[in-house]
């Protein structure tokens, strides 16, 4: 059994101290808490910004009058405390146990799990890469763990895969870029293995990834997939964060 592993089997089996108001024992994060900051809100369905609660659309004002470049996304929760947090203590201090809550955060939405459960084996649920610079220095890439716990909670069919897409170049830090900014800043930066572009025709692909802020990594991997010849290219995020 790996340390990633056994770190979410602890975390979710044994008695814990609640991560949010520190109630003790607990799960990783407490019910009381996720009642109170894990609330599912109304989201556009093709960029998963919050809508008005009482909004009759299922799609915000932007993406109504300019497509996004994804066919759907989904997202759990806001990138606000304490998700901020919880993401910040996944991502940076190698707390990777995290996966399996965060997986299952994302798979207690109803649309989430009827989205999956519509893939096939030969449909791809591939996580947001990063460069091999970022990867040495973080230790692991927190998508792919993250698209892990995924399937590993779920029914879903479709095939993991984090050798398909690729980063092939080392790019500054998206929170350190305007957001006119980032889309250049990762121009470039993405490309389908050669060798295995064929397997992208006609199939759909679900990104994931940990935070999405003005989603121009997840746009700019898309184009990329789109290229390669998939014809529905949708996203699973779990925190979103809110428009500037």
């Amino acid at each position: 059994m790996n340390f990633s592993t056994l770190a979410a089997l602890v975390m979710n089996r044994f008695p814990s101290q609640c991560a949010v108001c520190r109630s003790w024992p607990s799960a990783p994060v407490c019910h009381a808490c996720l009642t109170r900051f894990g609330q599912p809100d109304k989201r556009c369905r093709t960029c998963a910004l919050k809508l008005p609660t009482d909004s009759p659309h299922t799609q915000c004002s932007r993406c109504w009058h300019e497509p996004f470049g994804l066919d759907a996304c989904f997202a759990a929760l806001p990138y606000a405390f304490p998700w901020s947090e919880v993401v910040s203590r996944y991502k940076f201090d190698s707390q990777t146990g995290w996966a399996t809550f965060m997986a299952s955060t994302l798979l207690g939405q109803s649309a989430v799990q009827d989205f999956l459960s519509q893939l096939t084996p030969d449909d791809w649920l591939l996580p947001l890469p990063l460069s091999t610079e970022r990867l040495a220095w973080r230790g692991f890439n927190q998508a792919w763990v993250l698209t892990h716990a995924l399937q590993r909670q779920s029914t879903c069919r479709a095939t993991a895969d984090a050798s398909l897409l690729l980063r092939i170049r080392h790019t500054r830090p998206q929170s350190e870029l305007k957001r006119s900014a980032r889309l250049d800043n990762l121009k470039g930066a993405f490309a389908v293995e050669p060798l295995r572009a064929n397997e992208l025709k006609g199939r759909r692909v679900v990104l994931v990834d940990d935070v999405m802020t003005s989603g121009a990594s997840l746009l700019t991997a898309a184009s990329v997939l789109r290229q390669a010849g998939a014809t529905h290219v949708s996203a699973l995020v779990l925190t979103r964060t809110a428009p500037t």
